[in-house]
């Protein structure tokens, strides 16, 4: 199976655009301030680097699990023990992968994919924290709106391009 590493890099980016249109003022921004009690003078404390530096690092990790959540031919390599012991892999194996190697490799695939994620796996997740945490459901439906967004967008970059 061939892999394309700049696909995963590319995609991590997807995380900060979509962060920054997002969470503009005129599109979200204002209401997830409200809701966090934040003034535009606390956003401009810490340090950006790091944010931004971290969230890139965080995002490249998402990408590995997207990875084997979008490209089902992951699951058949992780079968016989991964990419060094393809080798000594039972026939079997390789006319799986003569047959389905680009089989539901397209971003359409990919964005079901990574929105399921978001659905299934994120929404929930934001939702509990929400819930303990005390937020609103206008917080809640802000950052799982964003993930899915987010998650749809780099399924489909991954899927068709990894």
């Amino acid at each position: 199976m061939e892999f394309n590493p700049v696909a995963l890099f590319l995609s991590a980016i997807v995380t900060l655009a979509v962060g920054f249109i997002w969470y503009n003022p005129k599109v979200f921004g204002t209401i997830w301030m409200r809701e966090n009690n934040l003034t535009p003078e606390d956003l401009q404390k810490g340090n950006m680097l790091k944010i931004f530096g971290l969230t890139y690092l965080f995002s490249l990790m998402i990408t590995v699990i997207l990875m084997s959540l979008t490209i089902h031919q992951t699951g058949a390599l992780g079968m016989v023990g991964g990419p060094p012991l393809v080798d000594s892999a039972k026939p079997s194996f390789a006319a799986f992968m003569n047959d389905y190697r680009t089989a539901y490799r397209t971003f359409k695939h990919g964005t079901l994919h990574g929105f399921m994620s978001a659905l299934f796996f994120v929404f929930p997740i934001i939702g509990i924290n929400g819930l303990f945490e005390r937020k609103s459901w206008k917080y809640i439906f802000i950052h799982a709106g964003y993930w899915a967004v987010c998650l749809t967008l780099m399924g489909g970059i991954i899927c068709a391009f990894a």
